[in-house]
């Protein structure tokens, strides 16, 4: 067995250690997200604190780690006998690998001995495993939603239940939830980072000499695991014997009212949705004075616990960085830590400042880009003499769905039609590996016909392999959309720019709740450039969509032909993922030879490869030359103005009526 890296030897990584601390104390705070860019001890400090745990006593045989002491009354291997000897061993250490099926992770009914047998044999899957222990999920943004949810709801009861295949199960699942996660390959849903307890952020020293002293020790455990460990075998007896102390602790720990009060005003006043975070502060607050050795809870765990429970709730949109600001967090404490009310007489100049009026010379939003002339039908000098500086986003809406046509197998999501392990049952076919879904009706009629041949006797059904039928089942999967963004002169004026952002932000805002893969091409000047490779990461593409600069002549070939070259690609990384081309543009082409023909060979060959693709014609004014329509017929694709594209557009219903009755 390979010996895990002392917990206590990690380098720096304050908030991370305390964090996983804390839920050793009191596993009921609600698991630890870490946050962190690659290679910064991660998935190190969490397997390191395996070694730390207590030992746990289970009943003998039992598959669902009961505790002999109180065994629990519904286990499935039940049931126990109270208060018998039981059998140590050291806490374990689950892993969830990012593509386990939900059978793996729930358990499920072994449906061959169902069959054949006649017998309602459950297998226990991973959430009985981490029972009492440390269930851990390394990328866990990586995760399908549904398996997020399951996992969450197990963690929020304590408790997993089946309901498949008529079987029906239900067993204690009670363990330290842990994910670790790159937020540069994608974010978790607000909802989901809510159901962690803690959240913390870690990044790489950018001193030297705490690198140096990582790198040290790095090099020591690699050349002698066991010798390392023995070093640090004092300290992590210690960390040991404190976390068994702080256990004990913790029922004699008191939160008074002023400490609740603390919480609450600190909760209201960053805004955070629901009561979770009240109470996740309230078993922090409660850890951190057990782990001090206190028995009462004072002002600075509520302040600490506020800084691990609170940056990932208070996030409003998908795109806020998560976070807190810790001079209103202590004007809030010192606040709420008197007990007199409100000053009668303040002008609401507190954190927040809600009460006031705005500023005289506060405009409405878009007032700076009036200052400009429109101008934007004119074409400034080739080169950089006519960048302009980067227009902000226009306020974003919610987009109609674009989406792929046909049935695709790509990964789960929210977008097109695909055939998928889960949604509503459409058919049956023979299982290509292990059975996951059985179809029982086709497997009835597969094995009926053979029931006089195979000897049946009795009442039961006899089957056998060959008859096992897997449902097929169809649901939604997650695309890759990929923006090709006109950023030449045409498009520079302040207040178009404005909106064309505010437009691919709305579309973006849509590929993150529908778990697409995005992508950003840019035209403008002479070339085009990848902005942003396909990337599950759509805060990375509001970023670079952000600060994109406009100007210069309009290369619409060369911006398709790289998007073409970018898909290319990526068919070769993942195959059954489908693309949706999203092309923003006014539809002009100049700069080159025949820029128009060109354009137009470019376009054709999305067509002759079928991929699905939409325009959004970014065209104003009164004069308007219908060229983006043009193109979205050469590419097979459909085109959409800025107006078509808003959900609750009247021009966008009157088109659809329009095209219905055509």
């Amino acid at each position: 067995m390979t010996t895990p890296f002392p917990f206590t030897a990690v380098v720096g990584q304050d908030d991370l250690r305390l964090a996983l601390l804390l839920n050793a104390v009191s596993p009921s705070v609600g698991g630890v997200l870490v946050r962190g860019e690659k290679g910064t001890a991660k998935s190190t400090a969490v397997r390191a604190l395996t070694t730390l745990l207590p030992e746990v006593s289970v009943v003998p045989g039992c598959r669902f780690s009961c505790d002999p002491a109180s065994p629990d009354p519904g286990c499935p291997d039940g049931p126990h006998e109270g208060g018998g000897g039981g059998a140590s061993r050291p806490a374990r250490m689950v892993e969830l690998p990012v593509g386990a099926s939900e059978d793996r992770l729930v358990g499920a009914l072994d449906i061959e001995r169902a069959l054949a047998e006649g017998v309602k044999a459950f297998e226990p899957g991973l959430l009985a495993a981490a029972h009492r222990g440390i269930l851990y999920v390394d990328e866990v943004n990586l995760l399908h939603d549904h398996l997020v949810d399951l996992l969450l709801d197990a963690a929020a009861m304590g408790a997993s239940y089946v309901e498949r295949e008529g079987v029906s199960v239900r067993h204690a699942a009670r363990f330290l939830l842990v994910g670790t996660m790159n937020p540069e390959e994608g974010e978790l849903r607000p909802q989901l980072l809510d159901r962690f307890g803690l959240t913390v952020e870690v990044s790489a020293s950018r001193e030297p000499e705490k690198r140096v002293e990582v790198v040290r020790r790095r090099l020591a455990y690699d050349d002698d695991p066991a010798g390392f460990a023995a070093r640090w075998a004092d300290e992590e007896a210690a960390v040991r014997q404190r976390i068994v102390a702080a256990r004990e602790l913790l029922p004699s720990v008191r939160l008074g009212d002023g400490a609740l009060r603390q919480i609450a005003a600190t909760c209201a006043a960053f805004e955070v949705d629901g009561m979770r975070a009240d109470i996740v502060m309230a078993r922090t607050a409660t850890a951190l004075a057990a782990w001090a050795g206190r028995t009462e809870v004072l002002a600075e765990d509520v302040r600490q616990a506020a800084l691990l429970a609170l940056p990932h709730r208070r996030r409003r949109n998908p795109f806020d960085a998560p976070g807190l600001d810790e001079d209103k967090l202590d004007e809030t404490l010192e606040e709420s830590s008197g007990d007199d009310g409100p000053d009668p007489d303040g002008d609401g100049g507190g954190p927040g400042g809600g009460g006031g009026q705005p500023e005289p010379d506060e405009g409405p939003a878009g007032d700076g880009a009036g200052a400009q002339p429109e101008g934007g039908e004119g074409e400034p000098a080739p080169g950089g003499a006519g960048e302009q500086s980067p227009a902000p986003a226009a306020e974003p809406f919610r987009t109609k769905v674009l989406s792929v046509p046909g049935i695709g197998e790509g990964a789960a999501g929210r977008r097109s039609r695909a055939r998928t392990e889960h949604g509503r049952t459409t058919g049956a076919r023979r299982p290509q590996g292990t059975l996951t879904k059985l179809h029982l009706a086709a497997t009835v009629r597969a094995a009926a016909p053979h029931q006089r041949a195979r000897g049946r006797s009795g009442r039961g059904l006899v089957v056998r392999r060959d008859d096992l039928r897997q449902a097929t089942r169809e649901g939604r999967e997650g695309n890759l959309v990929l923006f090709v963004v006109d950023a030449s002169g045409s498009m520079a004026a302040r207040q178009r720019m404005g909106a064309v952002k505010g437009a691919v932000l709305s579309l973006l805002l849509d590929a993150y709740q529908r778990r697409d893969k995005v992508g950003l091409v840019t035209f403008r000047g002479s070339a085009a450039d990848v902005a942003l490779p396909p990337t599950s990461s759509v805060d990375a593409a509001a970023a670079r969509l952000e600060s994109l600069p406009t100007g210069g002549r309009t290369p619409l070939a060369a911006g398709l032909l790289k998007a073409h070259d970018v898909l290319r690609v990526e068919r070769l990384r993942d195959p059954a993922r489908r693309a949706l081309v999203v092309v923003v543009t006014d539809g002009r082409a100049t700069g080159g030879p025949e820029p128009v023909a060109l354009a137009s060979r470019a376009a054709r060959l999305f067509a002759a490869e079928g991929v699905a693709s939409v325009v959004v014609d970014c065209e104003s004014g009164p004069v308007r030359l219908g060229l983006a329509g043009r193109l979205a017929g050469e590419l097979g694709g459909t085109a959409v103005t800025l107006d078509e594209l808003r959900a609750d557009s009247i021009a966008g219903l009157v088109k659809d009526v329009q095209r219905r009755a055509a």
